[in-house]
């Protein structure tokens, strides 16, 4: 007996050059027998013939030529967060299926009409929010679930990076830079992600975490905040402890603390394929690592996708709810400019 004949691979566009998608995204399409990548489309011609000659596709000049082929059902939009709501828009538009980089836009307005404007024309709408998708959180929320610590009280989680050229687009405010969206996203995210779990499905909108305040700083210099902080908390009490930053030693870590013990994650958010995550487990019993398999978030993510594009799956409801945060946290934050490094 024949096996069951496997379904065509979704034929992707990549909509500009972006580092991310030279590194990270375009070796991942590459590799999986599920994708087929059919063009990169850049402003720069020549910047898109070299890219496309690496991964064998074609080059287009123009992101609206790549909306426009009929070969293409599916576009990566690796643009600066400002350029989100526009492109992703257009796409949808066009009737392809979308992977857009987070944070999905810079609103909760704009994020709210794309959503409904993917469950409208059945389109799959995905926030390329990579480390969700790593089984060492699974294996967190396992460990919450046997009440490994108890009863949760706490939650802190940090993402901050060194400074950055320049020149770098996270510092250009026309572009949706500063820490918040870049690095705050983050640890927002595992919030959501491993405190209200029970959460993600198809409503698109409800209760999760509350903002009680919030505090960004812009550097000397700078023109967008540089780091930034925030407390929320849930309503069963847990208090939740964000930190973030462009202009920082790096970290990449959180750590949950329960009335009977605390679980700590390090490597959290961008772990390599090849890492082996370690949870360090401290409790009544003494201290122990758990130390799982390697995985590969990214590889993982681009099955996600797949699968939500043969769906014609609806938005994750966590990227209205991570929305939202990252307005209130706007609206909560106490600025303070100008200070010296």
């Amino acid at each position: 007996m024949n096996a069951a004949a496997r379904p065509d691979p979704v034929r992707v566009a990549v909509l500009g050059c972006a580092d991310i998608a030279r590194r990270r995204m375009l070796p991942a399409f590459a590799a999986s027998p599920d994708v087929e990548i059919t063009a990169v489309a850049g402003r720069d011609g020549d910047r898109a013939k070299e890219l496309a000659a690496r991964f064998g596709c074609r080059a287009m000049t123009g992101y609206d030529t790549a909306l426009a082929d009929d070969e293409v059902r599916a576009v990566y939009v690796p643009l600066p967060a400002a350029l989100h709501a526009t492109w992703v828009e257009r796409a949808l538009l066009a009737g392809k299926h979308v992977l857009a980089e987070k944070p999905l836009t810079l609103s909760l307005a704009e994020s709210r009409a794309l959503t409904r404007l993917a469950v409208e024309r059945g389109l799959a709408l995905m926030e390329n929010v990579m480390f969700v998708h790593h089984a060492q959180h699974d294996a967190v929320r396992e460990l919450l679930a046997d009440g490994a610590i108890g009863e949760l009280r706490a939650f802190q989680a940090a993402f901050t990076v060194p400074r950055l050229d320049a020149d770098d687009i996270r510092y250009r405010p026309e572009l949706g830079g500063g820490a918040l969206t870049d690095t705050g996203v983050y640890p927002l995210r595992a919030a959501l992600h491993l405190l209200a779990p029970e959460l993600e499905g198809p409503e698109l909108e409800g209760p999760d975490l509350e903002v009680v305040g919030a505090h960004l700083v812009r550097g000397a210099g700078f023109a967008v905040d540089t780091a930034g902080a925030a407390l929320l908390r849930d309503a069963r009490g847990t208090t939740v402890q964000l930190a973030f930053g462009l202009d920082h030693g790096y970290r990449n870590t959180y750590e949950l603390s329960g009335s009977t013990g605390r679980i700590t994650v390090d490597r959290a958010f961008t772990p390599p394929p090849d890492h082996r995550p370690v949870i360090r487990l401290e409790n009544r019993d003494g201290a122990r690592d758990v130390v799982l398999a390697p995985d590969d978030q990214v590889a993982n993510t681009v099955a996600a996708f797949v699968a939500a594009v043969r769906a014609q799956a609806p938005p994750d409801a966590a990227i209205l709810r991570q929305a939202r945060l990252l307005d209130d946290i706007r609206r909560h934050a106490t600025p303070q400019e100008g200070i010296e490094r």
